[in-house]
C-alpha cells in the first residue's frame, strides 16, 4: 500500500476517536478486566502499584521519596513547554540502557497528578517498545495497528488508571520497517490526528535511542521539543556530542543524567 493511500485510510480510521459505539479491541493484562466506562471511549485498565515499582515507575503517588525528582523534572519541563505553547515532547537517549522509557512513564504519571493537566503517552520506539511492559498493559496491537490501518486510533489508546489519576497510553509495536514508518506520510497524518483530537493534553513520545538509526532525526521536525536521557555507564561524552549535532535545530528542554546519584538512593540527577 502506498504512503498516500495509507494516510487517507488513517485519517478515515481516526474519525472513530469520538464514536464509542464503533470501538473494539482485545482485553488488556492488568489488575482486573479491562472495560469501557460511559465517561471514556477508551479501554480502561487499572495499573498495579507493585508492578510499577518493580519496573522503577514511582511517580504515580506522593509516598515514594524518589518520585519527588520526577516532580521537579515535571515542573521544569511544563514551565518551558507552557512558555512556548508546546504540546509534543520527545524523550530519547543516545544509546540503549539509559532509562528513557522509565523517564517517559514517570514523567507522564507525575504530570497526571496535577489538577487540570492530562497526558497522552505514545510509545514510538518501533524497534523495542517497552512502555506497555513497564506499565503492565497487554498487547492490543498498539500504534502499528493504527499505522497499518487495521484499527482506529480510539481502539488502540488505553486509559490507564492508578488511584484517582490516570493517563492515556498508545502502546508500541515492533516493526521491521521502523525507520520508514517514522519518515512516512502516514506517521505525519497520525501526529496531526493526535494534535487535533488530544489538543488539551501534553503528548509524550517515547522514541528509540537516537544513535541506533535515523528514526529520531526523521521525526524530530514534527515534534515541539526534546528531553534527552543519558545514562551513567551507558553514555559516553562522544555520544552526547554526536546527539548535539542532530539536536541543533530541535529545542531541548532538559538533559537528564540517569542513575547519576544511585549511590545515595535516588534514581537520577539532571541539569
Amino acid at each position: 500500500m502506498d504512503p498516500i493511500k495509507q494516510a487517507v485510510e488513517l485519517a478515515r480510521a481516526a474519525e472513530g476517536v469520538h464514536r464509542p459505539a464503533t470501538l473494539g479491541g482485545s482485553p488488556l493484562a492488568a489488575e482486573g478486566p479491562s472495560q469501557r466506562s460511559a465517561e471514556s471511549p477508551f479501554q480502561e485498565v487499572r495499573l498495579r502499584p507493585d508492578h510499577l515499582e518493580a519496573h522503577r515507575i514511582v511517580a504515580h503517588g506522593t509516598s515514594s521519596p524518589n518520585g519527588r525528582y520526577y516532580d521537579m523534572l515535571r515542573t521544569q519541563v511544563l514551565q518551558e513547554m507552557d512558555k512556548k505553547s508546546w504540546q509534543f515532547l520527545a524523550v530519547t537517549s543516545p544509546t540503549a540502557g539509559c532509562g528513557k522509557t522509565v523517564t517517559s512513564c514517570n514523567l507522564a504519571l507525575s504530570i497526571s497528578r496535577l489538577p487540570q493537566r492530562s497526558v497522552l503517552l505514545v510509545d514510538l520506539d518501533l524497534r523495542r517498545p517497552t512502555v506497555g511492559k513497564y506499565l503492565g498493559l497487554g498487547d492490543n496491537g498498539g500504534v502499528l495497528s493504527v499505522l497499518e490501518g487495521r484499527a482506529p486510533l480510539s481502539s488502540a489508546v488505553v486509559q490507564a488508571n492508578i488511584g484517582p489519576n490516570g493517563i492515556l497510553v498508545l502502546p508500541g509495536s515492533v516493526s521491521a520497517n521502523s525507520s520508514e514508518w517514522m519518515a512516512s506520510q502516514t506517521m505525519g497524518a497520525l501526529l496531526q490526528t493526535i494534535k487535533r483530537d488530544f489538543r488539551s493534553r501534553i503528548v509524550i513520545f517515547d522514541l528509540p535511542p537516537m544513535l541506533l538509526g535515523d528514526d529520531v532525526i526523521s521525526i524530530l521536525p514534527r515534534i515541539d521539543a526534546t528531553l534527552l536521557v543519558a545514562g551513567i555507564g551507558s553514555t559516553s561524552v562522544a555520544d552526547v556530542k554526536e546527539c548535539q549535532k542532530h539536536l541543533r535545530r530541535s529545542p531541548v528542554v532538559r538533559v537528564v543524567v540517569n542513575k547519576a546519584t544511585e549511590s545515595v538512593g535516588s534514581y537520577y540527577g539532571y541539569y
